[in-house]
Parts: structure tokens; C-alpha cells; sequence
């Protein structure tokens, strides 16, 4: 057991670090809204810091899951954050998706300071989080990866290091470019089925046996049949995360058409007023649009 800090307890952070308290690890949080520390805290015990500086202080492992580049540039930097908290020898573990460049930044600061650093995104949604199954892809050090694995693994399905520090960003963003087409082409397939008057539920309950079958087509078929898009992963966060995959793709000279196309159909459904719906909701889109 170990002693543990998790910095922002959003959909996927708030059960993440539960996990780690009921494993047996001795947990202190961190959230910018301190009424959701306090919630925590009441629910799973441990404790809670005033500043991400606070709550790292004298932990071995600082985990970590909030929006973007720049909240993590400001959870590790600067007087209050991490990174001036820990103490040599330490391991940050991020699980926020940005950009891989922001990693290797924090990765050079985290090496000045003698603190090993994963950069860890995770894939699993809410559901994953709260089940402790999630998906969890990593880079950095063998080493400092070797002594992370363990605390990972109290809410993790499978966890595995890809490479060097940026290669579980660099996974991640396959994870979205594999997703953004399956989503797309499972809304177009369940809408050609109401357009052809068949039933949606049985035409699933078929295909899905087959070459078609999928996690989405699994878990997001009836909702989406149903109209009904308030809950999972957020547009807006699909959205930010597509962004990176295309500004990577700009950089490394991969070409993603269908990426860019259905980022484009997310686009429009932010126009619909659909930046918090599931990002199931292109079927939404084509309803709108036909």
C-alpha cells in the first residue's frame, strides 16, 4: 500500500481515486472546487489539499485527471502545483488526455526535479471509471512505469506501456481516431435501418454477432434508438481530443480524412446544443439533417 494523491475529481477521477482508497492506499485530493474534495472525502474517507503542492506533499504516487494542456501545465507548475510538492524519487502518473507535446515538457521538469513521470490516458468512459475496468496506455521510463503499474491497476482492465514518454498520448489518440469512425458509421448504419423501417433492436441483435460488432454498437445502441445522449463522453471533450489528433497529424504527415469529416459532423452538433451530450449523438445529427 502506498500513499497516494489524485488531482481533479471529475466523471473520471472522482471513482479513480476511490478505487485507490479501497484498495488500501492512503489517499489525499485535490479539485480546483473544493466542495467536490469535501464530497469525496465524506464519501471514501482520506483527505484533501488545498492546493495540488498540499496534496503531494510526501506522496509516493500523485495521479492525476483534469480537462487539457493547460490545466496540467497548472496542476504541476508553480508554487502550488505538484510538482513543488513532491519530493525526489516520486512518480507523477497523468491521465488527462493532451497533447504530446505538453507531456514531454512536464517530462523534462518532472527529470529536474527528480521525479519520474507516466503519462497514462485512459479509455472507458464514466462506466470504466466506476467499474475499475478502464484501459490505461502508458509512457515514460520502464522503470518508473514498473513502480507505477500496481497503484494503476486499482482501477484498470488492462494497463501496459507503450513506449516512451508521449506513446500513451500517441495511443490515446488512435483510441479517438478508431472511435470517431465507429461511432459515425454505427449512427449512419442505425438510421439507414429506421429509414428502411426495420427494427433497429433486431437488426443489432444480428450484426453485432458478426464483423460489425463493436464496444459501441455493444453499450450504445439502445440510447441512441432511443434519443437519449445525457450521459458518457462528452462532444466537447471529443471535440478537444480530435483537435490533438489532427494538429499531431500535421506534424508527423499522417493523413486522417475521416477524422477530420467527423469532426466536423461534431461541430454541428455543438450547434445543435449538444457540446455535453455523448458523443453517440451524430445519429442525432443525421435525424436533424435528413
Amino acid at each position: 500500500m502506498a500513499k497516494v494523491a489524485f488531482l481533479g475529481l471529475g466523471v473520471m477521477g472522482y471513482p479513480m481515486a476511490g478505487h485507490l482508497q479501497t484498495a488500501g492506499h492512503e489517499v489525499t485530493v485535490f479539485n480546483r472546487t473544493a466542495a467536490k474534495a469535501e464530497a469525496w472525502v465524506k464519501e471514501h474517507g482520506g483527505a484533501m489539499g488545498a492546493t495540488p503542492a498540499e496534496a503531494a506533499k510526501g506522496a509516493e504516487f500523485v495521479m492525476c485527471c483534469v480537462g487539457n494542456d493547460d490545466d496540467l501545465r497548472t496542476v504541476c507548475s508553480g508554487e502550488n502545483g505538484a510538482f513543488s510538492g513532491m519530493e525526489a524519487g516520486s512518480v507523477f502518473v497523468d491521465h488527462t488526455t493532451v497533447s504530446a507535446a505538453v507531456t514531454r515538457e512536464l517530462f523534462a521538469a518532472s527529470e529536474d526535479k527528480g521525479v519520474g513521470f507516466v503519462d497514462a490516458p485512459v479509455s472507458g468512459g464514466q462506466a470504466g471509471a466506476e467499474n475499475g475496468v478502464l484501459s490505461v496506455m502508458c509512457g515514460g521510463v520502464q522503470e518508473t512505469y514498473n513502480r507505477a503499474e500496481p497503484i494503476i491497476q486499482a482501477y484498470s482492465r488492462i494497463c501496459r506501456r507503450i513506449g516512451d514518454s508521449g506513446a500513451g498520448q500517441m495511443t490515446k489518440m488512435c483510441n479517438q481516431i478508431a472511435i470517431a469512425g465507429l461511432v459515425q458509421g454505427l449512427s449512419e448504419a442505425l438510421h439507414f435501418a429506421e429509414k428502411s423501417g426495420l427494427d433497429g433492436r433486431a437488426v443489432v441483435e444480428v450484426i453485432s454477432q458478426g464483423a460489425a460488432g463493436s464496444w459501441q454498437m455493444s453499450n450504445r445502441y439502445e440510447t441512441m434508438l432511443d434519443d437519449h445522449f445525457e450521459h458518457g463522453f462528452a462532444v466537447d471533450w471529443m471535440r478537444k481530443d480530435l483537435g490533438i489528433c489532427l494538429s499531431t497529424a500535421d506534424e508527423n504527415g499522417a493523413s486522417l480524412p475521416v477524422t477530420a469529416l467527423v469532426d466536423q459532423f461534431y461541430k454541428d452538433v455543438q450547434k445543435m446544443g449538444g457540446g455535453r451530450w455523448d458523443t453517440s449523438s451524430l445519429l442525432r445529427r443525421l435525424r436533424k439533417f435528413d
